[in-house]
């Protein structure tokens, strides 16, 4: 008897308990949702005449919010794909007459580009596009900036301050002497010669072939920057290489160059629209509402974040929320392909890899939907690269924009021995085992000469097979596959001469691809359908949207190189490339 009251005690008690957390969460997610739409646009009478004004200081999200609480609190700020497309209604709303940017350093070279293109087609709508800034770097780093700049009809910047166009850098840290001090030994190792993410592990600078890649890079990039600004400016691209070699610029010296029409800042740029109306893009977005609302029905699968086993309901406290799960866009490509009215697929991808087992269940994932007769169109954002071009390989037609970094084709694993570091600490460790391999990949136990034949195997297994799937979907013969492969990095323009990309452009150059693959007409506007449409469970969501994306997007360089710290031993992972 007593033992049966105290287990119905027990239980009331925990009963009561998750009751009353319950009630928390549950009043959490309505504060959520009342915060999300007290700041969330309001609708607003667009009259003739009408400015619109948009933000360009700070990069977009790469894809919609992925989860309940994200959309609660951070809906209000459009991706990148939805800001454009709005921007695209604009250009053909007769009561729209231009647009006034605030610019800044912000966006990646990629994003840039998918603005430049917007842009333009805004101005050949016949309306104007005018841009201020208080300054474009300082002292340095406002190239993006700048090349953003260029885009507009005019270009105001706040008088005593300065222009960075100074050319491109790239900056990537070495921790072989910190891990050495601590007492951690990585044994890790890649194919091939390119496959540059265990670098700053093992290595004290950068090695031949990764400053190769990395000064090919930068020859792109910039070559594509002098030519945008040439052909904007109206100078000779020798002028351009010969002007970044002089920066950076005052207001006025910049004046002087002809790098910028006007000395003044947002109240000049406004007065010299005459804009008696001014809305934001957001707020347009509320009172137009969203595109691609109507017609015959496209789907869109986002891939964006480091790609993850499983449905994403475990994933590390180091991932965003925006991480690709396996099992989760395999269950996107499933839906799409089940339901009758998607006549075609766009699949936008921003991921640097990950895990090769998710990239395969992925790319399975893709052939399955082919096979129903869906056309597949993949749209690459800033970095398909790895893992993410694994999973882009079976498309019909790869779009990316010049400066999108892709490739990477290879593989990097292995395993960290942490012997030194538990001396250091006083920690001892013991072991038992059954089967010869069972500490394959002990982190206190060294690869025995067996064990570490195993382990090159695998990484040649997993290699070959990344290689024969871009051979198979890129209908690639296998020797070329292999003389683009070795783990290099490409730029869009790179892979699009060496065949691993077929178009250059953004998003609405891969809806208008996708279109002509579903045969409906590129003038007739579309449908667009998220999938996949079923959700995580709500309490996975709040977690998810509890972890800051913010806070990882600003410290991406140092979370890419603890997720490959905790990779599986054959990942495909890119290394966490800056480019300033």
């Amino acid at each position: 008897m007593a033992g049966g009251s105290g287990r119905s005690l027990l239980r009331r008690i925990v009963g009561g308990f998750f009751a009353w957390f319950g009630f928390l969460v549950a009043l959490l997610i309505v504060l959520a949702i009342g915060v999300g739409l007290w700041f969330a646009p309001r609708a607003t009478a667009i009259e003739s005449g009408t400015v619109l004004t948009l933000d360009l200081t700070e990069e977009f999200p790469a894809g919609p919010p992925q989860t309940a609480l994200e959309r609660a609190l951070f809906g209000a700020k459009p991706s990148l794909t939805e800001a454009i497309a709005t921007l695209d209604q604009a250009a053909a709303d007769t009561r729209v007459k231009g647009v006034v940017a605030r610019l800044g350093d912000g966006l990646t070279l990629a994003q840039i580009q998918e603005w430049r293109d917007a842009i333009a087609a805004f101005r050949a709508a016949g309306k104007f596009a005018y841009g201020y800034a208080d300054a474009l770097g300082e002292l340095g780093g406002g190239t993006g900036g700048y090349y953003l700049a260029t885009a507009f009809d005019s270009i105001w910047l706040q008088a005593y301050s300065t222009l960075g166009f100074v050319g491109l850098r790239a900056e990537q840290p070495f921790l072989h002497d910190t891990l050495d001090k601590i007492g951690v030994a990585p044994r890790l190792d890649h194919r091939e010669e390119y496959k540059s993410a265990m670098n700053m592990l093992t290595e004290t600078s950068m090695t031949p072939a990764q400053r190769e890649e990395t000064e090919s890079l930068l020859t792109s990039l910039f070559g594509q920057i002098v030519r945008g600004v040439a052909e904007r400016r109206n100078l000779s691209e020798d002028q351009v290489s010969a002007l970044v070699d002089q920066g950076p610029f005052s207001s006025e010296q910049a004046l002087a160059a002809h790098l910028i029409d006007h000395v003044g800042g947002r109240d000049d740029a406004v007065g010299a629209a005459g804009a008696a109306n001014l809305v934001s893009l957001e707020k347009y977005a509320a009172s137009v509402g969203r595109a691609h609302r109507t017609g015959p029905a496209i789907a869109v699968i986002y891939a964006n974040g480091l790609i993850q086993r499983g449905d994403g309901d475990g994933g590390s406290p180091l991932s965003a929320a925006s991480g690709v799960a396996g099992d989760r866009l395999a269950r996107a490509f499933r839906e799409a392909a089940a339901d009758p009215d998607i006549r075609a697929i766009l699949f936008r991808i921003d991921s640097p890899g990950g895990s090769a087992v998710a990239s395969e269940t992925i790319w399975e994932a893709t052939l399955r939907a082919k096979a129903a007769h869906k056309p597949l169109i993949v749209s690459m954002g800033d970095v398909a690269g790895s893992g993410g071009y694994y999973i882009a390989a079976a498309a019909d037609k790869i779009v990316a924009e010049p400066a999108t970094l892709t490739g990477s084709i290879g593989v990097v694993g292995g395993k960290f021995l942490i012997n030194g570091l538990s001396g250091k600490l006083g920690v001892t460790w013991d072991s038992a085992q059954i089967g010869a391999n069972a500490g394959l990949l002990s982190m206190t136990e060294d690869f025995s000469a067996a064990g570490h034949e195993h382990f090159e195997r695998f990484l040649d297994l997993v290699y070959d097979g990344f290689k024969d799937r871009v051979a198979q979907g890129r209908k690639l013969d296998p020797a070329k596959v292999e003389a683009v492969a070795k783990g290099r990095v490409w730029t869009g323009e790179e892979a699009k001469a060496r065949g691993l990309v077929d178009v250059l452009g953004g998003f609405d150059v891969a809806l208008g691809l996708a279109k002509e693959a579903a045969g409906i007409p590129v003038s007739s506007d579309v449908s667009l359908k998220k999938f996949p449409q079923s959700e995580r469970n709500w309490w996975r969501q709040l977690l998810d949207g509890a972890e800051s994306a913010t806070l990882v997007t600003a410290l991406r360089p140092l979370v890419q190189t603890l997720q490959l710290l905790t990779t599986p031993p054959g990942a495909l992972t890119m290394p966490p490339l800056e480019i300033r």
